[in-house]
């Protein structure tokens, strides 16, 4: 399928001849342009309405951390989601995914609980992760305060994905049992070259591979070659015994293909998977709703059917 024409006009927005591409800038730098290119563009009428939305504070590995909750309109109980933000493990926060979260929250009647996790190059890995696991643990342990109910699940885009995917296999290990997983446009396999996704997507399509080299030389570069399963969940010895699997992927992404394998090495675990291809689609159009009718028509359509799997369905 050619590429969505919403998402076609704004990459053409974005194509800056004298802007400098993130990975030639600083951290500081990719925060701010990040931030800018998301919260900075959203229009109060674009806000995704939900019940409630408060700060809070949950466990971290190191201590505590921030977080925001979502409530969704209606009465409970509602199962309840940690969530992990994108933004390879360097940018993003509570603020540039805050629409996402409302998404969530609205379209799978759940209660969300943003984290904002330690950052690289700061914290290397594998501070994040080790974050999204003990923020889940808090989730889990505060579940029928949260949303009166005693389903868990979590989710996150692109590295949050990553640690939704890393999570759910170290809690299953650890005896503690999640309702459902959403893994949208995933981070899997640092072995990226291996896949044709990358070739074919690598440039022009937002997310680049020079971004993605940059990215995982703050998080992971001198960690070794990047099999280790927290870094690459695609390479876990054991797939088998994993919550229901709801993962997005999208055409135009250099992450498409490992999105893909995940899901199938899942299903031939003997797991449930389900996997929604996002035609004509690019790296980070969970948040695009708002320009283009298909995104939204897709984030509308998985948000839902997350919430159904998160209820047994």
């Amino acid at each position: 399928m050619a590429l969505d024409t919403h998402l076609a006009n704004v990459l053409a927005m974005l194509a800056v001849p004298e802007a400098k591409p993130m990975s030639e800038g600083s951290p500081t730098e990719g925060r701010a342009s990040y931030r800018a290119l998301t919260a900075g563009t959203l229009k109060p009428e674009e806000v995704v309405p939900v019940a409630s939305v408060e700060d809070a504070i949950v466990d971290g590995a190191a201590g505590p951390l921030k977080a925001r909750l979502y409530r969704p309109e209606g009465e409970g109980p509602f199962p309840t989601v940690a969530f992990f933000h994108g933004g390879g493990f360097v940018i993003g926060d509570l603020d540039t995914h805050d629409n996402m979260c409302r998404d969530i929250c609205r379209g799978a009647r759940a209660v969300v609980v943003s984290v904002d996790y330690r950052l690289a190059p700061e914290h290397p890995f594998p501070a994040g992760i080790e974050d999204a696991l003990a923020a889940t643990r808090w989730v889990v342990a505060h579940a029928a305060a949260l949303g009166g109910s005693d389903r868990v699940g979590v989710a996150g885009d692109s590295a949050g994905g990553n640690f939704s995917a890393v999570v759910a296999q170290q809690l299953r290990d650890a005896g503690i049992p999640l309702a459902a997983q959403f893994l949208i446009y995933p981070a899997v396999d640092h072995a990226a070259a291996v896949y044709p996704s990358v070739e074919a997507n690598g440039r022009g399509y937002l997310l680049e591979t020079t971004t993605m080299a940059w990215f995982y030389d703050h998080y992971a570069g001198g960690f070794g070659n990047g099999l280790d399963p927290r870094l690459a969940p695609l390479r876990a010895e054991n797939l088998a015994g994993l919550p229901p699997a709801l993962v997005v992927t999208a055409e135009f992404d250099p992450l498409r293909d490992s999105g893909a394998a995940y899901a199938e090495a899942l299903r031939a675990a003997g797991g449930k998977v389900e996997h929604m291809a996002g035609p004509g689609m690019i790296h980070g159009f969970f948040d695009m709703g708002r320009w283009s009718p298909a995104a939204q028509e897709l984030i509308t359509r998985s948000t839902r059917r997350f919430g159904e799997m998160l209820r047994g369905g």
